[in-house]
């Protein structure tokens, strides 16, 4: 039996479920991976918004980290909500120290509005887009993080999410360095039911890279569960509601 992919995710804990540790740990186990969690943040949140948000120390976040890579070692990193830059800046010390592929969402507003970087935090993505294999901001991460120019100074990849974008036609864009983009197109499924999306999208490339798999064809397959997720969602809550991760076969 060959073993599963070893995913460590760096991010904060959605209380409903539907986005943050809870939705990687669902995606990553789905997709025939094994997850480990270093957790940033705890939150208080629903399909109606984050009504509390407490941030962990730099120092539990790295003994997270540490605790997992030195004993179980990692095949891919995801990370997701960090909380501050301090704890930004301290993951990019130890990620450098890793010689895995590193998928980087950088999270600045959860699906329901509710802001969860401020400036300073923002600032500090910066040498985490350096590391990772790629960096997979949507339409308002983009904008916050300068545009295309200034990602294509920055000279790193990313893929531009265009499910915030209004239309029938949902567009993801791979930029690489040097190369043409990669395009996928795909109708919209309409529904209310989008909680962690982001989250899950990246938690599905980690894995797909932790298996060897390409950058194109990790995306491709994050891309087929994101899409098979949301058409299974169960219907709970009132706003934003989470997909169906256990329903996707």
């Amino acid at each position: 039996m060959t073993a599963p992919p070893r995913i460590l995710v760096i991010a904060g804990s959605d209380s409903s479920g539907g986005a943050g540790i809870q939705a990687d740990i669902k995606t990553i186990t789905m997709l025939g991976g094994y997850a480990m969690t270093a957790i940033t943040a705890i939150t208080a949140q629903n399909t109606l918004g984050v009504s509390a948000v407490e941030v962990l120390s730099p120092d539990l976040v790295a003994a997270q980290i540490d605790a997992c890579v030195r004993d179980i070692g990692a095949d891919a990193v995801k990370i997701g909500m960090l909380g501050s830059a301090a704890i930004a800046d301290r993951v990019a010390d130890m990620l450098a120290r890793l010689s895995v592929p590193v998928v980087f969402d950088p999270v600045m507003i959860a699906t329901s509005g509710a802001a969860l970087a401020d400036a300073a935090t923002i600032a500090a993505f910066e040498r985490l887009m350096a590391l990772a294999a790629v960096t997979t901001p949507n339409v308002a991460e983009l904008a916050a993080l300068g545009g295309d120019a200034a990602m294509a100074a920055r000279g790193v990849p990313y893929l531009a999410k265009g499910g915030d974008t209004a239309g029938e036609v949902v567009t993801d864009r791979l930029v690489l360095p040097g190369a043409a983009p990669v395009v996928w197109q795909a109708g919209r499924i309409a529904t209310r039911h989008t909680h962690g999306t982001g989250c899950t999208l990246a938690s599905a490339i980690a894995t797909g890279l932790g298996r060897g798999m390409v950058l194109a064809e990790a995306i491709e397959m994050a891309r087929g569960f994101v899409r098979a997720a949301l058409l299974t969602a169960p219907g709970f809550g009132s706003g934003a509601g989470p997909m169906g991760h256990q329903a996707v076969r």
